[in-house]
């Protein structure tokens, strides 16, 4: 039984302790939270918990043999590496650390003392993106053209970090995912409305190599929640809606054929307009996928998507990003 410790139980630590806690072959523990009030809910729903205000007190507790991290991202670093130095696996929440620096550290400390990293990438475990995933492989798209997506909301403002480290995580790591060339370069711009030094919508272009292009909008000032994505290949084209209840994704048999004639000088264009179809996509929660895999991961070794490398390469996109941003969208190098 792999007994685990969560520390955070704010917005997304309820979650995770009740995935964690129904895993197979795993229960949580103990749990820490700064906030005391927070206490009062936890030993209620689940009286057999031990509950701590220190941090320090949970990682060297000897019944707990891996950490969930649900901490904001300033703190990521410290308690991950006090925790993999005492030879515990970690579960950290995105984004994985607040530098490059830190998580190559942490990579590294990590293989050091044979112990795992999984980065909260959600998103990668839905049966939506597991879909397209398979799609891309089966060629059914045919050679990527671009990924376009959208991200709004109004709210949850953020007083630590900017929308670019809160919500675009998400989509680098689908995108990162369902893409199999590393992006060369990044143009980001956005804007703050609130005087705090944090910006509040962003518009970030990656580019790829085989002319692969890759544009994420960001913004907690949209009056409308939108989660779209577009994926656009040779042969077909994808939308996937994550808020449709059903219908997430739709194939559409669209595109352009473009022969020349005459030399450069003149261009014909055919486009091919054929049937829509959806996909059923079975309906599972997606943290709940994860936590089994992380159990698994500790106990048994292997690969997972969401290792400490991967959360490493959506860190080394968010602070290129950041970088553009502040030189006003000048391309940044990756």
């Amino acid at each position: 039984m792999l007994k685990i410790g969560v520390i955070g139980y704010g917005y997304w630590g309820p979650n995770i302790v009740r995935n964690f806690n129904v895993a197979n072959g795993c229960r949580v523990t103990m749990v820490c939270d700064m906030n005391k009030l927070n206490h009062d809910k936890i030993t209620k729903a689940y009286p057999h918990m031990k509950v701590t205000t220190e941090s320090f007190e949970l990682i060297k507790d000897s019944e707990v043999d891996a950490i969930a991290i649900a901490t904001p991202v300033f703190t990521h670093y410290e308690l991950a590496k006090k925790a993999i130095e005492e030879g515990k696996s970690v579960f950290i929440e995105k984004p994985f650390t607040s530098t490059v620096a830190e998580g190559e550290e942490l990579v590294e400390l990590a293989e050091k003392r044979k112990v795992k990293i999984m980065v909260d990438h959600t998103f990668l475990y839905t049966r939506a993106v597991q879909k397209i995933k398979q799609l891309i492989e089966d060629s059914v798209l045919g050679n990527l053209y671009y990924f376009d997506s959208v991200r709004v909301n109004l709210g949850l403002f953020q007083h630590d970090v900017n929308v670019i480290w809160d919500l675009a995580p998400h989509d680098m790591s689908i995108m990162d995912y369902l893409i199999d060339d590393r992006p060369l370069a990044v143009v980001a711009t956005g804007a703050g409305h609130f005087d705090q030094g944090l910006e509040d919508i962003a518009y970030l272009t990656f580019y790829y190599p085989n002319n692969v292009i890759a544009h994420i909008h960001i913004n907690w000032l949209s009056p409308v929640k939108v989660r779209t994505t577009l994926i656009g290949g040779q042969k077909k084209m994808l939308v996937w809606n994550d808020l449709e209840p059903d219908e997430k994704i739709k194939i559409y048999d669209k595109g352009v054929q473009v022969k020349t004639k005459e030399g450069k000088y003149r261009l014909l264009v055919d486009y091919r307009s054929g049937d829509m179809w959806v996909p059923k996509i079975q309906q599972v929660e997606a943290l709940s996928l994860m936590a089994n895999t992380f159990v698994s991961y500790v106990k048994n070794g292997g690969t997972v998507v969401n290792d400490g490398i991967a959360g490493l390469n959506i860190v080394k996109m968010l602070e290129a990003s950041n970088k553009s941003l502040n030189h006003n969208g000048e391309m940044v190098y990756l």
